[in-house]
């Protein structure tokens, strides 16, 4: 059975738009993006890289899968995401792109987006590793369908900004299992889904 697992940069407020870079997410006017590079250190690379070292398949949502492929598809710069990215398995849920996708190893996941990942769940084995994706980590959500959360917490507060838990989320109740404090203090936490724990039907 596989594991789905949610990798995301927030914020202390719970922002986690456009962590990487200005030109990232501007959607809605956001200002800050890039507000995670600073605190970039060798503890940090060193835990997630842990988490790709790991393998098993990615899923995403459109917007997400879209702006990663123009980023790293065919990269020349040696970073070892692009590799890794490109032999990833893929898996995608949306509503208005079409197969054949562009990015190879690359699956559309057809009809509804919760349905198709329970059966991902079911039917492979390993990590199903989610990154960004914001509104299919809330619709996952509804179903207890997230196994596990890494979440590096920088020390940063932005006051704006699409959040990884709005107001109306499906509720949810996690266990602390492992933190990791850089050299900047970012706190990386890492969570697991309490079985049974609350969520909207």
């Amino acid at each position: 059975m596989a594991t789905v697992v949610v990798t995301n940069h927030v914020t202390l407020d719970g922002v986690m738009q456009s962590p990487a870079g200005r030109q990232e997410d501007e959607r809605d006017g956001f200002p800050f993006g890039g507000w995670a590079a600073p605190n970039q250190d060798s503890v940090m690379m060193e835990g997630m890289g842990r988490g790709m070292a790991a393998g098993g398949a990615m899923l995403f949502g459109r917007w997400t899968y879209e702006r990663m492929y123009t980023s790293w598809h065919g990269r020349t710069d040696g970073n070892p995401f692009t590799e890794l990215l490109d032999n990833s398995r893929k898996y995608v849920a949306s509503t208005t792109l079409s197969e054949p996708l562009a990015w190879q190893n690359s699956t559309l996941l057809s009809g509804d987006a919760c349905d198709a990942v329970a059966e991902l769940q079911d039917t492979q084995e390993g990590n199903l590793s989610i990154l960004g994706s914001a509104t299919l980590i809330r619709s996952l959500m509804t179903r207890n369908l997230i196994d596990k959360w890494v979440l590096p917490i920088h020390p940063v507060v932005l006051g704006t900004g699409r959040r990884m838990f709005p107001d109306g989320v499906a509720p949810q109740s996690l266990r602390l299992v492992d933190t990791v404090v850089t050299t900047t203090g970012v706190i990386i936490a890492t969570y697991e889904t309490i079985d049974g724990s609350p969520a909207h039907d």
